[in-house]
């Protein structure tokens, strides 16, 4: 049996905790951000984790995480 891949995109985009949940990085902070409040963009910039209903579907994207 091959081994399994892990997904490019997905692998760039989520890293695992020592607990084994997923964080993300928050969408809307990359361009466009002078029309944007100092504190939305302030939230912004803060990691928070993958909600729960999609935890598995990543854990499949990064078997080896």
């Amino acid at each position: 049996m091959p081994k399994m891949k892990t997904n490019s995109g997905a692998k760039k985009r989520f890293r695992f905790t020592a607990s084994g949940k997923v964080k993300r990085k928050k969408a809307f902070h990359s361009h466009i951000l002078t029309k944007k409040s100092p504190k939305r963009k302030r939230n912004l910039r803060t990691a928070t984790l993958v909600h729960p209903t999609n935890m598995t579907a990543i854990r499949e994207l990064l078997p080896n995480g």
